[in-house]
């Protein structure tokens, strides 16, 4: 596989193991049924119903008769635009089962965000809560073919998941798919840089990726079936899609699942449940730290707190240390294109290693990862920093319908560039230490420049615009504007700008701050010098 010297190689320091390479992936998920059927599977948090494997089996098939009753076939495209949920888990196995793609959207979307995505995604049908069916309403009465399905009892003008999930199932023949070639999950995701894009997850990218982490002897991520596993993180991210739901059930653990994220009914569930795995992110621990509720409640089930989406600093590490002192605290690196696992912290696996602050584990097994010089493209030896590139079969196939952004991100050789700089250690640890794409993480979510800057550009009073991150305690980054106002519109404020992007955005993307300047710094070719403007804000002389 290529011609690069050996020793600029890494490689898991977990062997290779043997990945099923012709099992759809409910098939995979679902491998072990027989002798989990009667095993939770799924408990929702909220009201305590628990499915067995057996029930989740059993629904997702039903849903999926129901599905095709509706008209969805191999190939067509399902939006869920739903927070965590049981109706999200079934929906998503139903598709997989159909040969259909699913395509995930953040239900806090403004209306005009989701119709981006259904037109770009091709969606046809979209599953959704009664709650947020007015915002895709007048899209579904736009587009022609649209179909509309509410949760529980339904919507008036919806078809009702609850009958959905009665559907006869009898008949049901689930057509012949190519694991390989067919694409399961579409994710959102801004790569590099630019706007946000399609990105195409096989099924046995999806099967790969789950694979290394929780399959073979010694499992890099150890869950087991008496783990219970908490669900807090949204379905819709594919953190959570992958690592928790999928990772989950292959595993054989138990589910618990938080509709939305609130500190005291999260510490609750862990004490209730017994809950053993916990999947967060920085912003979830930063909440945690502020909190004296941690020490009311015994979390002593907790052995294992995984940390993703953002990187997580030592001082939030020694807190949870403090507060969960039997537990395994470490860091996985992730990446949608990358399908989503890079790395994971080998702390987690079934014989664990010592975990080194700042590091976010070895590469995963039946991967190769490369450093490279990104001025140069020559490959980089050990403890040198260069971008972080990774090859193997579960990354994504490309972007949907822009070839030419997936020629940008993998090359010719296969290898899948991560616009991350970082480096790997004389331990096989990396680290991530830069940024060289444009991607603002606000909370682990992700902010593209470009989107904000083409409603910016948009507004009559406005000529110029550019958006960077600014680095927030609490938010780890926050979106920012430089603005170069219109010949005689001086009279724009920083609120007016906030509240026109406000209107059309979903709260993350909000601009916290406007800077006016008379020019944005920008490359011959017309690229904007993002680092000179973050340089100003670091230096304080906007």
């Amino acid at each position: 596989m290529g011609s690069l010297p050996e020793q600029t190689i890494f490689r898991s320091t977990l062997p290779d193991i043997t990945i099923p390479d012709h099992l759809p992936l409910h098939d995979y998920v679902f491998e072990r049924l027989a002798e989990r059927r009667d095993r939770a599977c799924i408990i929702d948090g909220a009201t305590g119903r628990t499915l067995t494997v057996g029930d989740v089996y059993s629904l997702s098939r039903r849903v999926a008769a129901g599905l095709y009753s509706l008209g969805v076939r191999h190939g067509s495209t399902v939006m869920l635009l739903l927070p965590n949920s049981v109706e999200f888990a079934l929906a998503f196995l139903a598709s997989s089962r159909l040969g259909a793609v699913t395509t995930t959207a953040n239900p806090l979307h403004t209306p005009p965000e989701i119709a981006k995505q259904v037109v770009a995604s091709g969606a046809t049908l979209i599953v959704t809560e009664p709650a947020f069916v007015a915002k895709v309403r007048d899209l579904a009465l736009a587009l022609t073919g649209i179909t509309v399905v509410a949760t529980g009892d339904g919507a008036e003008g919806c078809e009702s998941f609850s009958d959905l999930q009665a559907a006869d199932d009898s008949s049901l023949l689930e057509a012949p798919i190519d694991v390989v070639n067919d694409v399961v999950a579409l994710p959102y995701s801004s790569g590099t840089t630019g706007l946000p894009k399609g990105v195409m997850l096989s099924h046995h990218g999806l099967v790969t990726s789950v694979a290394q982490l929780v399959d073979g002897d010694n499992p890099n991520l150890n869950f087991r079936e008496d783990d219970v596993v908490l669900c807090v993180l949204p379905m819709f991210h594919v953190y959570s899609l992958h690592s928790i739901l999928l990772c989950g059930m292959r595993a054989g653990s138990t589910l618990v699942i938080m509709k939305r994220f609130e500190t005291a009914k999260m510490l609750e569930l862990v004490e209730r449940h017994g809950i053993t795995i916990a999947p967060l992110v920085p912003p979830i621990v930063v909440e945690m730290a502020k909190t004296d509720a941690m020490d009311h409640h015994d979390l002593s089930s907790v052995r294992m707190v995984i940390s993703g989406a953002a990187p997580m600093g030592k001082e939030l590490q020694d807190i949870v240390h403090a507060k969960l002192p039997r537990a395994v605290l470490g860091q996985g690196y992730g990446m949608t294109e990358a399908g989503p696992v890079l790395s994971m912290c080998m702390a987690f696996a079934k014989e664990p290693s010592p975990v080194k602050s700042g590091a976010c584990g070895t590469v995963v097994r039946n991967a190769e990862l490369k450093i490279v010089d990104p001025e140069t493209g020559l490959c980089l030896r050990r403890n040198q920093p260069g971008e972080i590139c990774i090859r193997g079969r579960q990354i994504m196939k490309g972007y949907l319908n822009n070839p030419d952004a997936t020629a940008e991100t993998i090359d010719k050789d296969g290898w899948l560039h991560t616009g991350d700089v970082g480096y790997v250690d004389d331990d096989d640890e990396i680290f991530i230490v830069d940024r060289l794409k444009e991607l603002i993480k606000y909370k682990g979510f992700q902010v593209a420049p470009a989107e904000l800057e083409a409603m910016l550009i948009a507004h009559a009073s406005i000529a110029d615009a550019a958006v960077v991150p600014m680095k927030d305690d609490a938010s780890g980054e926050i979106p920012v504007a430089f603005v170069v106002a219109s010949e005689g519109a001086d009279g724009i404020t920083e609120d007016e700008i906030k509240q026109y992007v406000a209107k059309q955005v979903v709260f993350y993307k909000r601009l916290h701050k406007v800077f006016f300047v008379s020019s944005i710094p920008k490359a011959p070719s017309g690229k904007i010098l993002r680092k000179d403007l973050r340089a100003k804000l670091a230096t304080g002389s906007y």
